[in-house]
């Protein structure tokens, strides 16, 4: 599985610039100034400390765009799968949805998962037909008319966007991982945010060991989520299902925009979407 970048685009997306020791990030054009604000509060609130990376600054109006400033942090190092940190990662994202909702600060935004997969394939049905992707173009958008499932565990705090590359290495104190991008932080199923590295297991991209691994990560600190007792599945399945499609929707975005064919990654995932939209 390749490390996504934790902020790309121009334009109307989210730019990062390192500046020495620290990270200024601009947000997207139609970002919420206030959920903003109280994400920025949360991820500065105590009891998150060492699980999210605290802010510099309060969020800053810059040429008409929202811009927070950050500590920088070692992103993982792509070059290096066998040391991905899954377990950390997975211990990360369980302590998050560990937190006591009625302790943080608020009104908290809802996660931001669902409405990610609707941009995805919002930015997928807006680009004209194009031959040589067509056929992988109706297999994502059969499946995404698949209905969305009904949250499987309570509502909790949520990191919205979770991949690899929403990790860094903060030199502390503490030091150690820590998540980063909060911009669709907020109260969700956690499910969506095991369901990419799900979504890639499923699709042969992810290797079973570090898809254990997390789940080992995450089981460490919530002995009896994510289907401690036997199969992940039942709690997973839907959230998979549904960023199957979204990854497969940027990936076929991607190659269309870039005028080439599908890669390895995107072939895998459009199958996996040929396999859903084929479920009865």
């Amino acid at each position: 599985m390749t490390v996504e970048a934790a902020a790309p685009g121009a334009g109307e997306r989210g730019r990062v610039a390192r500046h020495g020791p620290e990270v200024v990030k601009t947000h997207r054009a139609d970002t919420d100034p206030a959920a903003l604000r109280v994400r920025v509060q949360v991820a500065r609130w105590p009891g998150l400390g060492g699980v999210l990376l605290p802010p510099l600054a309060e969020p800053a109006v810059r040429e008409g765009r929202l811009v927070t400033r950050w500590p920088y942090g070692e992103p993982v190092d792509q070059a290096v799968p066998e040391r991905y940190p899954w377990a950390a990662a997975g211990a990360l994202l369980a302590r998050l949805h560990a937190a006591p909702l009625a302790e943080l600060p608020g009104p908290l935004p809802a996660a931001g998962g669902r409405q990610r997969l609707a941009r995805a394939v919002r930015r997928l049905r807006g680009l004209p037909p194009e031959p040589r992707l067509g056929a992988a173009r109706r297999l994502v958008l059969r499946a995404h008319r698949r209905p969305l499932p009904p949250p499987g565990r309570q509502p909790a705090l949520c990191h919205g966007d979770f991949h690899l590359g929403q990790l860094v290495r903060a030199a502390g104190p503490p030091a150690g991982w820590r998540l980063i991008d909060i911009d669709d932080l907020g109260v969700g199923d956690p499910a969506w945010d095991l369901a990419r590295p799900a979504a890639w297991y499923a699709a042969g991209l992810l290797p079973p060991e570090d898809w254990q691994q997390l789940l080992a990560g995450y089981r460490l600190v919530e002995p009896d989520a994510a289907g401690a007792a036997g199969d992940p599945w039942p709690w997973l399945e839907g959230p998979a299902r549904a960023l199957t499609v979204q990854s497969a929707a940027q990936e076929v975005a991607r190659a269309q925009l870039e005028a080439r064919q599908l890669s390895e990654a995107g072939v895998a995932l459009v199958d996996a979407c040929g396999r859903i939209a084929g479920l009865p």
